[in-house]
């Protein structure tokens, strides 16, 4: 058995040093720093936790991130031993963390709604399209199980395909007595009914 060779490097460790190209510098501080915030965030809201992230970019320029506030935190932060209740800023506190429970609950079942929603259209789409196969063989469906709407889809499609005959034996009556051709009198001049042998 043949080994195949790879025809790419895949996916390579990088070497953690710093970049030399000011360009590439600048994207990988910004993707990456959309990274950290992500992970803090997420840290935040699964453990409840308060954060502050400071970070200067190569520029210089500072960016942050804080959970609740970057005040509350830093106060906490100066203040270790000072419990949060006694803090002035307890109350908004407390109702952050409420409201925030409240939105990510809010959330997570739109979320829900919206994958339940998702899933009800993916069903109903592979019905249409079952459905749309089946419309090619729409005269297979016995007629007791279809629905008044069928069964009225069913009677117009009827109709126009007896209006078709109707047309084409119009049509060929008309050339053949243009051609001044006697009509074979095995073929009867009548007029069928629309539904079924006629009661005469």
């Amino acid at each position: 058995m043949a080994s195949s060779s790879k025809k790419t490097r895949g996916k390579q460790k990088i070497e953690i040093k710093i970049i030399e190209n000011e360009d590439d510098r600048l994207i990988s501080f910004s993707k990456r720093r959309f990274g950290i915030y992500k992970k803090i965030s997420e840290l935040s809201t699964l453990c409840g936790c308060d954060i502050l992230f400071i970070i200067f970019s190569p520029k210089g320029k500072p960016y942050s991130f804080a959970h609740p506030s970057i005040e509350a935190v830093t106060k906490r932060f100066l203040n270790p031993h000072q419990p949060l209740y006694e803090t002035t800023d307890a109350l908004v506190e407390a109702y952050r963390k409420v409201r925030i429970k409240s939105l990510v609950q809010d959330y997570n079942e739109v979320h829900d709604q919206l994958d339940a929603s998702k899933e009800k259209q993916k069903a109903f789409s592979l019905a249409q399209q079952s459905r749309g196969s089946e419309s090619h063989h729409w005269w297979k469906t016995p007629i007791y199980q279809l629905n008044p709407r069928e069964l009225h889809e069913l009677d117009k499609r009827f109709a126009e395909f007896i209006n078709l005959i109707s047309i084409a034996r119009d049509k060929k009556i008309v050339s053949i007595s243009s051609m001044h051709a006697a009509m074979d009198e095995d073929v009867p001049f009548v007029v069928p009914s629309r539904y079924g042998p006629s009661l005469q």
